[in-house]
């Protein structure tokens, strides 16, 4: 995996997933967005961690409040919407649809020893297409000239969530 972030810890932050897997808090994870991204292409600047699970529990919660009891115990920190680890900011996304598929079939890495799932590229690229913001389309763009992707596998995930990828 391509070096992020010099003061990134993935390691703790990939730790604490596998954790929540071993506790029965979540079924699995994946790395998604721009993290997802920088295993694939040329590092750039990135705000937070997203982390999307399959929650064990599938109730309205997802399991959310016993995931922050989790980490708080291991002495994580909430800062609104986003979970701290050594101060870098982490957030917990329940997959659902085209994220949920993206889990399922996320590419298994090694970080560090540590092991852990990616989001592929072509489903990268569909959840950019799905949600449309301008740094969504540069990173489809992105992602396009850099990444090494499976254009049939993209084309099918893009017909299978009915979306398109923008004129760039």
């Amino acid at each position: 995996m391509n070096e992020p972030h010099s003061s990134l810890p993935l390691a703790d932050v990939l730790q604490a997933a596998n954790g929540l897997v071993k506790a029965g808090l979540i079924q699995d994870y994946a790395i998604g967005g721009a993290l997802a991204a920088i295993h694939y292409v040329e590092p750039f600047a990135t705000y937070d961690a997203d982390i999307f699970f399959i929650p064990a529990d599938q109730g309205l919660t997802a399991g959310i409040p016993a995931i922050y009891a989790h980490l708080k115990s291991l002495g994580w920190q909430v800062d609104g919407e986003h979970l701290m680890v050594k101060g870098f900011p982490v957030q917990f996304l329940t997959a659902q649809g085209l994220t949920e598929e993206a889990v399922r079939e996320a590419q298994n890495i090694r970080f560090e020893g540590i092991p852990a799932k990616v989001f592929r590229a072509e489903h990268i690229v569909a959840i950019a297409a799905g949600v449309g913001r301008k740094k969504d389309l540069a990173r489809i763009e992105q992602m396009l000239q850099q990444a090494e992707m499976d254009q049939t596998r993209l084309k099918k995930i893009l017909e299978r969530h009915k979306l398109k990828l923008p004129k760039l």
